[in-house]
């Protein structure tokens, strides 16, 4: 699908990075990208809430319900609609949709993400999920709860602090 959207395999660069850790050009380019842990968070929802809502469901159900979810996202995030929310209410002004090798990498980092939740205790899943939360705002401010936030009421105190750097 990403292909008939137009978008490109990796970086337009020409680089092939496994990991881009700095916001901008590169972000959402290559494999890994500082918004890696936001698609490691969506693994962790996504066993919790097929956990609940699907506890007589197989394993396998339950992460192919989750692998789907996430790719209906990266589709969906890589639309003129998300990216141009992402530029216009977001700290992302430069965001230009993932590359495919960036897609895929977030698919395998919630993949990574569901594996965890269900193989860790509840209070350690907890922890780690706000870790990486508390890990992407003090490094890049921002994290998938402002990412939320600014995709459907965007707070313009929030864009202001991520704009200070």
């Amino acid at each position: 699908m990403l292909v008939l959207m137009g978008r490109r395999w990796w970086c337009k660069c020409g680089q092939f990075f496994l990991w881009a850790g700095a916001t901008g050009s590169h972000n959402s380019q290559h494999l890994a990208d500082a918004y890696t842990g936001s698609h490691l968070q969506h693994g962790f929802l996504f066993y919790w809430l097929a956990h609940k809502f699907f506890p007589k469901r197989c394993w396998w159900w339950r992460l192919n319900a989750a692998l789907a979810l996430e790719i209906a996202w990266e589709i969906w995030e890589n639309t003129p609609f998300i990216i141009d929310r992402y530029r216009q209410d977001t700290v992302s002004l430069d965001y230009v949709g993932d590359s495919i090798f960036n897609s895929l990498g977030d698919v395998l980092a919630c993949a990574l993400g569901f594996c965890a939740a269900g193989s860790f205790p509840i209070a350690l899943s907890l922890l780690v999920y706000l870790g990486i939360e508390l890990t992407m705002l003090l490094t890049i401010r921002d994290s998938l709860t402002l990412n939320v936030i600014m995709l459907v009421a965007p707070v313009e105190q929030i864009k202001a602090w991520q704009h200070q750097a």
